[in-house]
């Protein structure tokens, strides 16, 4: 039998991720790195250039051309189909999981978890399995008991939430419900903390990727206020 040697593209915007990653994967026999990527700019034309068989990339990349996260993976995937994408994210979001299953990547990892789960992560992709690490293991029974994305916020907090991805500022949603900024800051800090979220623009992205920028005319997303429980 023909040794395993898998060629691996690296992707991630932070250099001690890369260098870490690279790290980890010198020693083995069955991978080697042969390029990395600071943005998706650079790793298109990686691609491009270098056939590989497996794509290690970060979720949140910005400043690329071809952006990052699910449309990123998505052109990827249909430029590259045979190509095995692993996820390896600081994002613990269930939305963001579930989103990324639905596409089809097979391993996904948390940047909390070893990255001794990289190894057996793309052996695991590159045999059409599925590889999550255990932080995101913990975010896929959370998907199966349906206890994740906007059934975890309350109704206050969704409609926070819902009116910020709309495009509305926090003095704005203050504003329009009554409520004082700090409230509506801590409202919105709130939800994002149960999302797994960080930064704003992982909440507007999660957002669009998850349906609560709506046109219905009551600016609702179909649902999603019924299904909220009535704590503030």
């Amino acid at each position: 039998m023909k040794p395993l040697n898998l060629r691996v593209v690296v992707a991630d915007d932070h250099p001690a991720v890369r260098a870490g990653v690279q790290h980890t994967l010198a020693s083995s026999s069955t991978v080697s790195v042969i390029g990395a990527a600071r943005d998706s700019t650079e790793l298109m034309e990686m691609l491009s250039r270098h056939p590989c068989e497996v794509l290690i990339s970060d979720y949140s990349m910005p400043g690329g051309h071809f952006g990052d996260g699910i449309t990123l993976f998505g052109l990827i995937r249909q430029r590259y189909p045979g190509l095995k994408i692993v996820v390896l994210t600081m994002l613990e979001s269930p939305g963001i999981v579930h989103s990324l299953l639905n596409l089809g990547i097979p391993a996904v990892l948390s940047k909390s978890d070893s990255l001794n789960h990289l190894l057996p992560a793309i052996h695991g992709a590159h045999a059409n399995g599925r590889y999550l690490s255990p932080r995101i293991a913990d975010l896929a029974n959370a998907l199966d008991r349906g206890d994740y994305g906007i059934h975890m916020l309350t109704r206050r907090e969704l409609e926070v939430v819902r009116l910020f991805v709309s495009g509305l500022t926090i003095n704005e949603i203050a504003e329009r419900l009554h409520r004082s900024k700090k409230t509506i800051s801590t409202q919105k800090g709130t939800a994002m903390l149960k999302l797994g979220l960080e930064r704003d623009i992982e909440l507007l992205r999660y957002g669009i990727e998850s349906g609560l920028v709506s046109a219905n005319p009551s600016g609702s997303p179909a649902g999603a206020m019924d299904q909220a429980p009535a704590s503030s």
